[in-house]
């Protein structure tokens, strides 16, 4: 049991053992009560809020009761002082053995540490990628992969039932282009020369295949053949290429999905119908005609009776329709339906998109509330797009694909860890420059580097203390330890509190955040030596300190393992 878990048990009993002895009043709400760090690590290493909280409900003095509480947890033996600050905060100051023991605990935890039940095992679709099946992954659709991933990977680490879902675009206008993209494709491999691809059509080498793939099995059947005829069939051919590359493409990043829900499928079941049925059973759609556009109205508009749906009922800015006057669904009216088939399932739902989708969170937000009653947590996450640089200056865009930056190119050539962690490397929402110079520079200030070589470092030391002779302790006495290395153990115990924090708050990037202060931490703690060698990790002639500081270090390993693991992202040994 990690040690932020037991202080939360230490007062979970404290405060019943009070209401048994009449100090509380039984039956108090908890939920707000809190151990975590102070905010000043002068003050201690656990402060509590619990007399702040009860105090009033309680009808007592907050600083009053804290000097109850106070009381009690001086007579906890991993509590070596307590201090009451303010009107009633209580801070506590941890005794070393019980930073000691939390570094067992991650010994005896391993892969697991960090691990939670926070959860409870409430089941959460993630819904991330999505790119439209026209043409291999770019750039673009890096960064919300990686977080999604990484998200998925943090409910599932923090307890969660997770399930990873692709949305294929493909019923859409851009799903005709492809097939008809393919269709020229197809007559190229005829032998027809179709010179320069016209404006509007999907101008990619990788369609190449797919027309080979066309002409080998149809032959010259649909050349000539009206577009009515091949139409449907093209589109199913080049959109199952498009998404057995996509996820090849995905797979260098290592990335694999639970589900790939096609609209097309979802439309042709009816799902959207029986969406539109619920709602108007429950009054949420209804026949109406929108508000002309605001400004100067266009000469080609004319009001026209829609089915609406009341999401101003549920925070938008306006009533939004679901079908379009040929009767077609809109954009909308099919994201609503597939959003209403994935809570049937979960019961907890989080987009990723791009951030040029803003303008629609509103809307599917306020469909979401209606179809569930407002009983799912529905999250959308943004996810700005990135700037493709080299040594400073943008990069050029990719012969292969057209007009953009294959994924695959990039993963090929700086790797996939590089990738997933520079992406991890910001807020979702922050603009973001990716150089190809910087990202793999062995420099501090690239924060890839800096913590695989934490990682690197740590590894090699076992093998440097063996090589140096020194006799390691099977069981090392970790009362060795000063104060530079309990420092380092506690930095080491927030790690479960990360995870926790990155999963309630769905925001990945904070494990990288605090990797890179682990890593930071440990390479101060390791350069002390440089100036004074008895603050090295191996002093040769004293094996005791020695085994202490190692252990220590490895635990530190462990704990940059774990953290790179949610992130997808492998920890080096060795340094190139």
């Amino acid at each position: 049991m990690t040690l932020y878990v037991r202080f939360a048990g230490h007062m979970a009993a404290l405060l019943d053992a009070m209401e048994a002895a009449g100090d509380l009043p039984a039956g108090l709400d908890r939920k707000a009560v809190t151990v975590e760090p102070p905010r000043d690590p002068s003050h201690g290493d656990l402060a509590t809020n619990a007399a702040m909280v009860l105090a009033k409900p309680a009808g007592t003095n907050p600083r009053a009761l804290a000097e109850k509480i106070a009381a009690r947890l001086e007579a906890l033996d991993e509590v070596e002082e307590v201090a009451i600050a303010g009107p009633g905060f209580i801070n506590m100051r941890l005794t070393p053995a019980t930073w000691a023991e939390e570094l067992r605990q991650i010994v005896a935890l391993g892969a697991d540490y960090g691990r939670s039940a926070m959860g409870r095992g409430v089941s959460v679709n993630v819904e991330y990628v999505s790119a439209n099946p026209t043409g291999p992954m770019h750039m673009g659709h890096c960064r919300g992969a990686v977080v999604g991933d990484a998200l998925a990977s943090v409910l599932e680490y923090a307890g969660h039932k997770v399930t990873r879902e692709y949305y294929i675009n493909d019923a859409g206008g851009q799903v005709d282009v492809l097939a008809r993209s393919a269709h020229l494709r197809y007559r190229e491999a005829l032998g027809e020369d179709i010179g320069a691809i016209p404006e509007g059509l999907y101008p990619g080498d990788y369609l190449v295949p797919v027309g080979q793939k066309l002409a080998a099995e149809y032959g010259d059947k649909y050349v000539d053949a009206p577009e009515s005829e091949w139409l449907a069939l093209f589109r199913r051919t080049a959109v199952a290429d498009m998404m057995e590359m996509i996820r090849a493409d995905l797979a260098l990043l290592g990335i694999h999905h639970d589900v790939f829900a096609s609209e097309a499928e979802l439309q042709a079941a009816g799902k959207p119908e029986a969406a539109e049925q619920w709602l108007r059973a429950h009054d949420l759609v209804y026949d109406g005609v929108l508000e002309a556009p605001k400004g100067e109205t266009p000469e080609d508009w004319e009001p026209v009776e829609l089915p609406l749906f009341r999401s101003t009922k549920f925070g938008d800015d306006q009533d939004r329709p679901i079908r379009k006057s040929n009767g077609s669904w809109t954009y909308f009216g099919a994201d609503m339906a597939y959003h209403f088939q994935k809570a049937q399932t979960a019961d907890q739902l989080i987009d990723i998109w791009g951030a040029d989708h803003a303008g629609t969170v509103k809307r599917i937000q306020a469909a979401v509330a209606a179809l569930t009653g407002g009983k799912a947590r529905f999250d959308v996450k943004l996810v700005q797009m990135v700037r493709l640089l080299r040594d400073g200056e943008p990069v050029k865009m990719s012969k292969r694909a057209g007009n953009f930056v294959t994924l695959a190119d990039v993963v090929k050539e700086v790797g996939k860890d590089v990738v997933r962690f520079t992406m991890l490397t910001r807020k979702a929402d922050a603009q973001m420059d990716f150089d190809f110079a910087k990202v793999v520079e062995a420099s501090k200030d690239n924060p890839v580097f800096y913590v695989q070589y934490a990682h690197a470092r740590i590894a090699s030391l076992g093998r440097r203390a063996q090589e140096a002779g020194v006799a390691l302790a099977e069981e090392p006495d970790l009362s060795r330890l000063g104060t530079e290395e309990l420092a380092l153990v506690k930095l080491a115990a927030q790690f479960p509190r990360v995870v926790e924090g990155a999963a309630q708050n769905r925001e990945p990037h904070r494990i990288s955040f605090y990797l890179g202060d682990l890593a930071a931490a440990f390479h101060g703690w390791w350069n002390m030596g440089n100036d004074d060698p008895s603050a090295r990790v191996i002093v040769v002639n004293d094996p005791e300190i020695t085994s202490a500081r190692l252990f220590l270090a490895r635990q530190i390993g462990q704990i940059i393992r774990n953290g790179l693991a949610l992130m997808g992202v492998e920890a080096l040994s060795e340094m190139q």
